[in-house]
């Protein structure tokens, strides 16, 4: 019986050429390369959900005061507004 399973994953080719670049300075494979990022990437998730809402929290005191401000029907809009503007900060700050 086998104790690995094989799936296909795609990349980009940017981000297939920096797995490569990392897995041939690591001296890795990169099906350990990927084994690592994933397991990584599961064993985090609940740290950075938390992380998450707790971000969350200036975009809605934010959407809050200004609502205070705002006719009702517009409350909606403005908290669609607040949620990208904290998306493009977030991009930004990860670039």
């Amino acid at each position: 019986m086998r104790t690995r399973k094989l799936i296909t994953v795609s990349l980009p080719p940017p981000l297939l050429k920096k797995a490569e670049r990392v897995a041939k300075q690591e001296n890795r494979t990169k099906s350990e390369l990927v084994r690592e990022a994933l397991r990584f990437y599961v064993e985090t998730r609940d740290v950075r959900r938390l992380a998450s809402r707790e971000r969350l929290f200036p975009v809605i005191e934010q959407a809050q005061e200004r609502a205070q401000r705002e006719p009702a029907r517009s409350v909606r809009r403005l908290i669609r507004e607040a949620v990208a503007a904290a998306r493009v900060k977030s991009r930004r700050a990860r670039a």
